[in-house]
């Protein structure tokens, strides 16, 4: 794959002082004119060893596909606990001993609160999450008056992650104003089976359709550092793209006592980097978003986003501890971003 690349480099005007540079630019090349990056390229592109010329490209994608625009979410657990299913990773499945705390479903009065607060911030949408497999229709329908609340007090717009819903019940989310549907397919086809065997890849797949078949717009990435390897996570990345999946997270692994997981060794600072980098290739014009694990990988926050992501989710993170808003929003600005979509999105300049 190298040499291939090499020799395509010197075919055109590209020059470069290494083979490994050589990769990045034929493939930084063929993105801008519109090509997608293949499993084979994405893999040598992962192993290239000129990481500081990986990452540079990678946030040249992001601004000419995506321009500089940050988008911004924060999340409400909106029900707490008591999952049915055995996801690995999961504090709340009932499976393990975690001792999260449970309630079946946040009063309306804490809820609007908190979407208060996020409005207040700038916060760009607030997503309901809810814990197990799906959600009861008077669950759904008591989320959907919040919704329509919210709404129309804020006009903060909304998203939710239900778990594996049906067409209808998306539907009813639609037409109380949630626009955006959350369901990670959380690493490869390959590999999620060692992780949960409650449910199947094929089950969230049929759930995304279903969103997107009602009109909404869907939000699916995955967890990195699960002992997966570098090809489930570029696999990962090559589904959600064949979905026409635009908001990826990209969450990074923190092991909760009582999980399976609890004992993970964590990824190294380059290979969370490098996935980024070449998330942002596979993905070029979507939104890549710090998720959960984001107080594990702070050190490296800037690079990350100099690497190609461009949102995030802001405030705590379900269970665990997430990120201060404030200082979030100040290091956006800093690194030349704004919060205030433009318009600029989608632009594409040849």
């Amino acid at each position: 794959m190298e040499e291939t690349l090499h020799e395509r480099a010197g075919e055109g005007s590209v020059t470069c002082d290494s083979p490994g540079a050589n990769v990045v630019e034929v493939l930084k090349k063929k993105v801008f004119e519109g090509g997608e990056v293949t499993r084979e390229e994405a893999l040598a592109l992962a192993a290239v060893t000129d990481k500081a010329v990986l990452y540079e490209a990678a946030g040249e994608i992001r601004d000419r596909f995506a321009g500089r625009y940050f988008d911004t979410c924060s999340i409400v657990n909106a029900r707490s606990g008591r999952c049915s299913e055995n996801c690995k990773w999961c504090s709340q499945s009932v499976v393990f001993k975690t001792h999260v705390r449970e309630y079946e479903l946040i009063d309306e009065g804490s809820c609007l609160e908190l979407a208060r607060l996020n409005a207040r911030y700038g916060i760009d949408k607030f997503s309901f999450v809810t814990s197990g497999r799906s959600l009861s229709d008077k669950n759904i329908d008591r989320l959907c008056d919040y919704a329509r609340k919210i709404r129309a007090e804020l006009g903060i717009k909304l998203c939710a992650s239900m778990g594996l819903l049906g067409r209808e019940q998306l539907l009813r989310l639609k037409e109380a104003g949630i626009t955006r549907y959350h369901c990670n397919l959380e690493s490869s086809r390959r590999f999620f089976p060692t992780l949960c065997t409650s449910h199947t890849m094929d089950e969230k797949i049929e759930t995304i359709r279903a969103a997107q078949e009602v009109g909404m717009e869907v939000c699916s990435g995955g967890i990195i550092g699960m002992g997966e390897t570098m090809e489930d996570r570029v696999d990962l990345a090559l589904t959600v793209r064949g979905l026409g999946v635009k908001s990826i997270p990209v969450n990074v692994l923190n092991p909760i006592p009582g999980t399976p997981l609890e004992g993970t060794p964590p990824l190294a600072d380059e290979e969370v980097l490098t996935t980024v980098a070449v998330f942002r290739f596979i993905n070029p014009d979507a939104f890549l978003r710090f998720a959960g694990g984001r107080m594990l990988i702070a050190h490296i926050e800037e690079e990350a986003i100099r690497a190609g992501i461009n949102s995030a989710i802001l405030g705590d993170m379900l269970t665990t501890v997430g990120s201060k808003v404030v200082e979030d929003m100040e290091k956006v600005k800093r690194l030349g971003f704004t919060t205030i979509d433009n318009g600029e999105r989608g632009v594409r300049e040849f």
